[in-house]
Formats: structure tokens, C-alpha cells, sequence
């Protein structure tokens, strides 16, 4: 039987590693893709994401600077959805390398309620943004286990740090959406465009 193929968002702090391995246990083939935010954060998460594939012995990483397009996020006229238009962002950005890739789903080390866009109502409108099947190893989890766990596989201490995924987040965070209000923003701040620009400039078409 053909192995499944999974691509993992990766980011340099504690869940997404998690989720990995918990993925490559299932024998998923797994590469991943980390998401920067340069000039807005300097190399480090960067640097950890590629250490973590490393210790995970991921097939393949690739690394997209979102920094330029999260810019005009930030300038929303409604900023507190911020997060859920990155997230939106970011499974769209995934699904084109998913499919260039043949790829089955994407995986991602989020768990409810952690976060504000990890509330019920902001992971289904993150979700509607793709067709893509989006697995969550981690969705009951608390924080805690994922800590302790990380220390088991060995992730742990590369993952230590501040996380800089928030550097142009809103100070209030909009902890519900809707398909239609997020439609609105990204027509707003003309999102096909900018999704459009960065597909291009990272030759994934």
C-alpha cells in the first residue's frame, strides 16, 4: 500500500514537531514547510525550524518569507482578525506546494483554545479557506503534555525560546469570525494578489 503524504507546518516552538512526530509514527512521509517573517524578526526561528526537520529527519524543508504580505495584513481595517488571516494565509500558501508536490494533507501543531485563533469558530473559517484536508495530531492536547513530550523526542530544548510569530499582531484579538467578514477583509486588502505575488516569487505555480 502507496504511504501517505503529509506536509507539516513547522514553526520553531513546541507543537509542530510534536505533531510531526506523531505523524511520521503513523508512517506518513513527511516534509514541511516554515513560514518567516523577515525583515520583522531576525534568522532564529528560521534556524530552529531547520534544526527541528533535521531532528525529525524530515524528507524536505522549505522555508517561505511571508514578512511583506503580513504587512498588509497588519494594515486591516479590522486587525484583530490578524491571526486568522495569517493562518488563512499560510494553509493557502501550503496547499499550492501540496499539490505541485502530491502531497495528501497538511498537518499542523495546533490544539483548541490555545490561542485566539484556535477557538472553535476561527479554525473552521481557517479551514474553509482550503480544500485541502488540515490534520491536528494535537487538537485535545494541553500545553503542558506538548511541553512534556518534546523533552521525550528530543525537541524540546531546540524549540526553548520566544515565540516571534505575534511581532504584528493586534493588542485585542478577535476570538470568533465568519467565511463572510473575512471575505470582506481579504477582498479589502486585495488577498488573490498578494497570494498571487508570493506563489510567484517562491516559483510555486
Amino acid at each position: 500500500m502507496k504511504s501517505a503524504k503529509g506536509l507539516l507546518l513547522l514553526s520553531g516552538g513546541f507543537d509542530s514537531p510534536v505533531a510531526g512526530f506523531f505523524a511520521k509514527e503513523k508512517g506518513i512521509q513527511l516534509s514541511a514547510v516554515h513560514f518567516c517573517n523577515y525583515p520583522f524578526t531576525d534568522s532564529s526561528p528560521e534556524e530552529k525550524a531547520r534544526r527541528l526537520a533535521e531532528k525529525l529527519d524530515l524528507k524536505e524543508l522549505i522555508v517561505i518569507n511571508l514578512g511583506p504580505v503580513l504587512k498588509e495584513l497588519a494594515s486591516s481595517s479590522e486587525r484583530k482578525f490578524y491571526f486568522v488571516l495569517m493562518k488563512r494565509l499560510m494553509l493557502r500558501v501550503a496547499e499550492k506546494l501540496a499539490e505541485k508536490k502530491g502531497i495528501d494533507f497538511l498537518i499542523t501543531g495546533e490544539n483548541l483554545g490555545q490561542v485566539s485563533s484556535q477557538t472553535l469558530s476561527n479554525l473552521a473559517s481557517i479551514d474553509s479557506s482550503v480544500k485541502i484536508p488540515v490534520l491536528r495530531p494535537l487538537i485535545s492536547f494541553e500545553k503542558q503534555e506538548i511541553i512534556d513530550f518534546s523533552k521525550k523526542i528530543g525537541t524540546h530544548d531546540i524549540s526553548v525560546g520566544p515565540e516571534m510569530c505575534d511581532v504584528l499582531g493586534p493588542d485585542k484579538v478577535a476570538v470568533k469570525s465568519s467565511e463572510k467578514k473575512l471575505n470582506e477583509l481579504e477582498k479589502e486588502i486585495n488577498m488573490k494578489e498578494l497570494l498571487k505575488d508570493l506563489l510567484n516569487s517562491n516559483s510555486i505555480n
